[in-house]
């Protein structure tokens, strides 16, 4: 991409080249952002504007590029790359940003596109006049009262509507769809193998970050803290020191749910990028010991490395290989089974994954799923407890993937926890004993947790 004129502030600047990188390159938003900040060295209130600039982009490109096609009257695939983004970026501004000044939208993004070269800022400055104009009026004419409709409105596939439509029946659908486009919060989970928490929050404080404790529908997470505001993690002396690791309240209640005791022998199949694999660590404490598996071995010496970082190397024991593999170290006394999933509970943070993800992949991930958890029921001893976690929001991967377990188990001594008694306002629609977090209603991550106990 040509360099952007110095008329640009350095957030648009930013967020253009994310853009760019993420259709041109399949770059991740997420890691694209971070590498383009620090090259940047964008202020704290920049990074936080390119992070709402281009994630807003990319988790709304579906809606925004509906507007362009019928304010340019061509599609958007022909436009230039470098008018394409600059479109997106100052659509998104006129229709969703408060605060920010119709004029300054308008320039900024033909400057822009003036960088691209070529004649096309002309288009965009047209555009974007027009979009003053008629851009809302456009976007009140979208609905969402069927599934299509929603689809447009809040920018998703259609398929992930009818998939929530069916899961969670419209109301929920549609709140949650209208959720996913804002921003996640920032949750932190405090790592007590180096610190408590309550002198971690005021060393935090010391230094102007407001934090809160943890909690979720009532319960405490006393690791946990929110964080008010934007917070630099990796750039924080708590990050180096190994005190503190980014973990949503959903990831910190799942290790709290299966609450293994100091001393206690743990399987965490699944295991990277290891925030809960560094939390179950925490709970073991020294005498107790974690294996660690993921498959990929880059992961794998990430998570030898979050692990040493978090001083938790001693505890846990990562091992390269296949999680849906018998194993021949059982029996553990808790399991963790946290097996790859479609990550549809974590758009918010994830604003390319909505793009990503394939309808048809569900399926297979499915059966992997239910693989994974039958061979981490293998390995655990009698009376101990699995939790099947993952971080979507699919029946298919989840309530069904358990249900089948169970059935063919039937008999084989496993029975299932019921974790929504105590938190019936968690519970999933479709199995009560199952917890369904969902982010419109908790703020957090949108989960699905089951806890079966071997028996025999």
């Amino acid at each position: 991409m040509p360099p952007v004129a110095s008329a640009v502030s350095p957030a648009r600047r930013v967020a253009a080249t994310v853009l760019r990188r993420v259709e041109e390159d399949g770059a991740y938003a997420d890691r694209a952002l971070a590498g383009e900040a620090v090259r940047a060295r964008l202020e704290p209130r920049e990074y936080a504007f390119a992070t709402a600039l281009a994630f807003g982009a990319v988790q709304r490109r579906r809606t925004l590029d509906h507007v362009i096609e019928r304010l340019a009257r061509r599609p958007v695939e022909q436009l230039d790359p470098a008018v394409r983004d600059a479109l997106r970026l100052g659509l998104l501004q006129l229709l969703f940003f408060d605060g920010v000044a119709p004029h300054a939208a308008v320039d900024q993004s033909v400057e822009l596109a003036k960088a691209g070269g070529g004649h096309g800022f002309k288009l965009v400055n047209a555009v974007l006049r027009r979009a003053v104009r008629e851009g809302p009026k456009l976007l009140s004419g979208l609905n969402d009262r069927r599934p299509r409709g929603a689809a447009l409105l809040h920018s998703v596939p259609d398929w992930l509507a009818r998939l929530w439509w069916n899961a969670l029946g419209p109301d929920d659908a549609r709140a949650l769809l209208a959720h996913v486009n804002g921003p996640a919060e920032t949750a932190l989970r405090v790592n007590t193998l180096v610190a408590e928490p309550a002198a971690v929050a005021a060393e935090l404080a010391e230094r102007g970050i407001v934090t809160r404790p943890a909690a979720l529908a009532g319960e405490e997470l006393p690791a946990g803290l929110v964080v008010d505001g934007a917070f630099d993690l990796r750039g924080d002396p708590s990050f180096a020191s190994g005190a503190l690791v980014a973990q949503s309240r959903a990831a910190t209640l799942a290790a709290q749910l299966l609450a293994p005791a100091p001393g206690m022998r743990v399987l965490d199949l699944c295991a990277a990028p290891g925030g809960k694999t560094t939390h179950l660590a925490a709970l073991v404490e020294a005498g107790g010991a974690v294996t660690a598996v993921e498959r990929h071995p880059g992961r794998a010496q990430a998570l030898r490395e979050t692990c040493a970082r978090l001083r938790a190397d001693a505890i846990v024991t990562v091992e390269t290989g296949d999680a849906a593999q018998p194993r021949a170290d059982g029996p553990f006394d808790a399991v963790l089974v946290d097996p790859p999933c479609s990550g549809l509970g974590t758009l918010q943070g994830r604003p390319d994954l909505r793009w990503r993800a394939r309808e048809e992949a569900i399926g297979e991930l499915a059966e992997l799923q239910f693989q994974i958890l039958a061979a981490g029921a293998a390995a655990l001893r009698v009376s101990g407890e699995l939790l099947y976690v993952t971080c979507t929001i699919s029946p298919s991967e989840n309530e069904r993937v358990v249900q089948r377990f169970l059935g063919e188990r039937a008999g084989a001594g496993f029975e299932l926890l019921d974790l929504g008694a105590a938190r019936p306002q968690l519970r999933s629609r479709i199995e009560p004993r199952t917890l369904q977090l969902l982010p419109h209603r908790d703020g957090t991550d949108g989960f699905f947790l089951a806890h079966l106990r071997r028996t025999a």
